[in-house]
C-alpha cells in the first residue's frame, strides 16, 4: 500500500513523525505537509496565488515534501502529479488537540483527509486530545491508527466516507479499547479580545475558554472523555432529509 501522510500542524509536528512511525510497517509512506501551522484553516485551498514544493525533512529526520499550501493543498498536489504515483490511502495527522464533533467544519485535519476523499481514495484523520500542553506520548494513538489502517486494508471504506479518529491523552495501558461513534456536540465560548498597537489602532484576538461538551451516549464527546479511541464514519452529505419534506409543505416547489 502507498499511503499519503499529512496533516495541518505543519512538518515540524512530532505527531506527523508519530504517524509515519506507526504506518511505515504497512507500506510505504509518503510525505505532503504544510510548511507552517494550518490549524483551524478549514476546508481553504489557494486558488488565486502560486505554490511551491521543495524536500525537506520531519523532526525526526525522514524526508518528506514540504509545501506552503494548505493541508487540502498538499493532498490535491500529490493527487495531481506531484508524487510520481497515486497513493492508495490518505492519512491525516496525528493532530495536537481533538477534532470533535462541529470541530470538524474548522479542522484543517479533516479537511486533508476530505480532500483525499473527493478524490476517490479512503481516507482517515487521526487527532489526541491533549493539544500542545504538556509532553506529547503518542503510543496509544501510534497503535489505534495502525489497528485501524489494517482495518481499511483488510475491508476497504465505501465511496464518500472517510474516518474520523480521537484518542484520548492517555497511556496505551490506560485507553478502554475502541469505539465506533457519531459526531457529538461542542459549544463554543469564544471571546473577542481587543488591544491597541502603539499607535493607538486596535487589534484583535480570538480567545475564551476550553470548549463546552455535551456528553450524550454513543457520540465521540462522550467516548474520548470515558477513555476510548473514537472512530466516526463521516461524509460529505450535510443535507437534511427531513426538512426537505417540511420545505416542501411551504409550496416552494411550485
Amino acid at each position: 500500500m502507498y499511503i499519503l501522510i499529512t496533516n495541518d500542524d505543519g512538518y515540524q509536528s512530532p505527531g506527523l513523525a508519530a504517524l509515519r512511525r506507526a504506518l511505515a510497517p504497512l507500506g510505504e509512506v509518503a510525505v505532503v505537509a504544510p510548511d507552517r501551522n494550518w490549524s483551524a484553516a478549514g476546508h481553504y485551498r489557494k486558488l488565486f496565488d502560486p505554490m511551491r514544493a521543495w524536500e525537506g525533512a520531519l523532526i525526526d529526520g525522514s524526508p518528506a515534501t514540504l509545501c506552503d499550501g494548505t493541508p487540502a493543498d498538499c493532498v490535491a498536489l500529490a493527487m495531481m502529479g506531484l508524487l510520481p504515483r497515486k497513493p492508495d490511502l490518505v492519512v491525516s495527522g496525528i493532530n495536537l488537540g481533538a477534532n470533535l464533533g462541529s470541530d470538524l467544519l474548522y479542522s484543517g485535519t479533516v479537511a486533508a483527509a476530505m480532500e483525499g476523499m473527493i478524490f476517490g481514495l479512503p481516507a482517515i484523520a487521526v487527532s489526541q486530545n491533549n493539544g500542545h500542553r504538556g509532553p506529547q506520548d503518542f503510543r496509544a494513538a501510534e497503535a489505534a491508527v495502525a489497528t485501524i489502517v489494517a482495518g481499511v486494508q483488510k475491508n476497504g471504506l465505501p465511496e464518500g466516507v472517510l474516518l474520523n479518529v480521537n484518542v484520548p491523552a492517555l497511556p496505551p495501558e490506560d485507553v478502554r479499547g475502541i469505539q465506533v461513534t457519531r459526531l457529538g456536540q461542542r459549544t463554543y465560548r469564544d471571546e473577542l479580545i481587543v488591544r491597541e498597537d502603539p499607535r493607538g489602532r486596535p487589534y484583535y484576538w480570538i480567545g475564551g475558554a476550553e470548549p463546552e461538551d455535551l456528553h450524550e451516549d454513543g457520540t465521540d464527546v462522550s467516548a474520548i472523555a470515558a477513555g476510548y479511541v473514537t472512530v466516526t464514519p463521516v461524509h460529505m452529505d450535510l443535507t437534511s432529509h427531513r426538512w426537505m419534506d417540511e420545505l416542501r409543505g411551504w409550496g416552494l416547489d411550485a
